[in-house]
């Protein structure tokens, strides 16, 4: 039987405990061009201690952006505001992945920083309900244009060229983003993806971006520093799944001879599909439980001695709590998150939560 405070292997790297900071947008990115600050090191630094930190999503494209002061891994200036992000993890002897995130269709013209010409991009041209928040206020989603073959092929390497930047930012690896409603996700589903074409229409079809941006960022940075985020029928951000026990059959099917250093399910309502994945997946597995109306707590942590997962992810304890493993090891107390404060502003409700120490 595997306890949470046991170290293991993850891709190439060896992760000192099974206690996974999953990411979280924090929109903090008040540097230039959407680039990390001092106080993200800080914030990241302070949390050195999971066996593994997924940041928050950054777009890997400027079109891939969807909120207000998220940031990027498509310039020299990002990806050298960065390296005080990783050395500030690194420093302390931890683990830290990038998560790419382009969010497609939830996004807005008023986000990018460009001439206003930009729009969001998708797998059709259908438009997602609900709304962006931008610095103009809330504003309904616009419809997509759809990505033609030109589009795929570079959005695919808008992905790639992000992950090489994030290794030369000192990231340990790169999570790709295929999970809420991104545009991953928009091309797994039935809904957002209405194509007709070798991109859609059938499982197979679905599955292929996803498939084909695993192959070429693998290829560039290693499968052993590559992993993916999926949540199989999750509706966040107006995405419906018919038959979603057969898209993710064929994904993972797909991306088990790539192996790639794990895969992160962030669980949804078919929880009981969540071991028929965890015996499919022949590497290892990150889960963050489904908790509707709550957030996970210590508990899970039985998951791993009950092998239903490998590592565990928490996102708002880990919000709440930089020292969280400590706090999971002697049973807490545990800081409650304020999320009044959990997206912009500065450091309070960011870097002040306390330790155990203080």
């Amino acid at each position: 039987m595997s306890t949470a405070f046991e170290p293991i292997r993850v891709g190439r790297f060896t992760a000192r405990n099974r206690v996974v900071m999953a990411p979280m947008t924090r929109s903090r990115a008040y540097g230039d061009g959407a680039s990390p600050t001092a106080l993200m090191a800080t914030y990241y630094g302070q949390r050195a201690g999971a066996g593994l930190i997924i940041t928050e999503g950054i777009q890997p494209s400027a079109v891939g952006q969807g909120y207000v002061t998220t940031p990027g891994l498509h310039s020299a200036e990002q990806v050298a505001a960065w390296r005080q992000v990783t050395a500030a993890v690194h420093e302390r002897g931890g683990l830290i992945f990038a998560q790419l995130m382009h969010t497609g269709r939830i996004g807005h013209p008023d986000l990018y920083a460009t001439d206003g010409t930009l729009v969001p991009v998708g797998a059709s041209a259908v438009r997602a309900a609900g709304q962006a928040y931008t610095p103009q206020g809330p504003r309904d989603f616009v419809t997509p244009e759809p990505l033609d073959a030109a589009g795929i092929a570079r959005t695919i390497a808008d992905y790639t060229a992000a992950a090489s930047n994030a290794i030369a930012a000192g990231f340990d690896g790169v999570e790709l983003h295929g999970a809420n409603g991104y545009l991953l996700h928009q091309f797994l589903s039935t809904n957002a993806n209405q194509r007709d074409d070798e991109w859609g229409a059938t499982v197979t079809g679905r599955i292929r971006l996803t498939v084909e941006v695993a192959r070429s960022v693998a290829t560039a940075i290693g499968a052993d520093r590559l992993g993916l985020r999926i949540s199989p029928s999750n509706p966040f951000n107006d995405i419906v799944e018919d038959d979603h026990r057969a898209t993710y059959r064929a994904l993972v099917d797909e991306l088990n001879p790539l192996g790639l250093a794990y895969l992160h399910i962030g669980e949804g309502p078919d929880t009981e599909f969540t071991a028929e994945l965890r015996a499919r997946w022949t590497g290892t597995l990150i889960l963050n439980p489904y908790t509707p109306e709550a957030f996970t707590g210590p508990e899970a942590l039985k998951l791993i001695e009950a092998g239903a997962t490998d590592l565990v992810s928490y996102g708002a304890l880990f919000l709440a709590n930089p020292d969280l493993v400590e706090r999971l090891r002697t049973g807490g107390p545990f800081n409650t998150p304020d999320y009044t404060k959990a997206y912009g502003g500065d450091h309070e409700g960011y870097t002040d939560y306390p330790a155990l120490v203080e």
